[in-house]
């Protein structure tokens, strides 16, 4: 039997995201250099970020060739690039005094394929890089990381947005990322449910 899916957020029915969604507009430009396998990942957390904020710009791909075309627009932009990245070289974005009027670039997918978009495209270590400060607790739980320290790439956005933006609310993008976790909580079987219920 095929599944049905909402005309709007494009997710099935049975976790249909439209009465969650509630659009933002901030100053600042997202742009997403997406692994492939993230693509069509349940659990894709783009997805979400893209409904909320419309404007997000999302690039597929991993080698320099992929992402020609973007390296393009970005020179001609005439808008300051910083790489979202935490690197011996990057900067705490709550430290710094940013432009709201930049562009961020993030990379979305696990820390091993994040890294080698990082190692296959050497013109992102051109850019000045910025991270967030310690302390930001994912919400994440359907999902696992090894490192402690992982935000999904809607929360990283979420929260570079508020230390940018002071007065914009972002409360949207996480109350929609919630409510897309949930529904993905109530499509598990029981005892997988009650697992993520319990924290294990």
């Amino acid at each position: 039997m095929s599944r049905h899916y909402c005309p709007h957020c494009s997710y099935p029915l049975t976790a249909c995201l439209c009465d969650h969604v509630q659009p933002i507009q901030p100053q600042t430009q997202l742009v997403i250099l997406q692994h492939p396998s993230e693509v069509e990942h349940k659990k894709n957390s783009v997805k979400v970020l893209s409904l909320v904020i419309p404007k997000t710009q999302v690039y597929v791909g991993e080698t320099e060739a992929d992402f020609a075309l973007l390296r393009v627009q970005l020179m001609d932009c005439g808008r300051p690039v910083y790489l979202v990245y935490p690197s011996e070289q990057s900067v705490s974005v709550e430290q710094q005094r940013l432009n709201t009027d930049c562009v961020l670039l993030l990379l979305d997918g696990t820390w091993r394929k994040a890294f080698k978009i990082l190692q296959l495209n050497p013109w992102l270590a051109q850019l000045p890089a910025v991270h967030l400060a310690e302390g930001y607790a994912s919400r994440y739980k359907i999902r696992k990381s090894s490192r402690s320290d992982s935000l999904s790439t809607l929360e990283a956005s979420a929260y570079m947005l508020k230390a940018l933006e002071p007065d914009l609310d972002v409360s949207p993008l996480l109350n929609a990322f919630d409510a897309m976790v949930e529904l993905r909580i109530r499509s598990m079987p029981l005892e997988v449910r009650l697992r993520y219920k319990n924290g294990e």
